[in-house]
């Protein structure tokens, strides 16, 4: 399921915003051979976050390069627009991304 529409760095930061009223830090996990947005339980609001707001914006965009590179955009999208869970201390929320085909081995090495 691909979007025509890109995923773009603002929007991301929007979604985040807008469903946990935080700009939570996200990464891309590779666990057995599938791979997984995480959202951590630092955000940048944070006082003992690690990265400068440059340095985060700059970690999105990175990331938007990616999600849109796996062509996972619409996904991300619905999942953070519909999502009830929040993230935890210790415990990152978790979309298991369905990679369209022959992406998985783009990426994966």
């Amino acid at each position: 399921m691909t979007s025509p529409e890109p995923l773009r760095r603002e929007e991301l930061l929007e979604l985040l915003r807008s469903r946990w009223q935080a700009s939570y830090d996200l990464q891309l996990v590779q666990r057995r051979g599938r791979l997984y947005l995480h959202v951590m339980w630092g955000y940048l609001e944070q006082q003992s976050f690690p990265l400068t707001p440059e340095a985060y914006e700059a970690h999105l965009e990175e990331l938007v390069g990616s999600l849109n590179g796996l062509g996972v955009a619409s996904q991300v999208r619905q999942w953070l627009r519909t999502t009830t869970d929040k993230p935890r201390l210790g415990k990152a929320l978790s979309l298991p991304l369905e990679l369209p085909a022959g992406r998985a081995s783009e990426f994966m090495l």
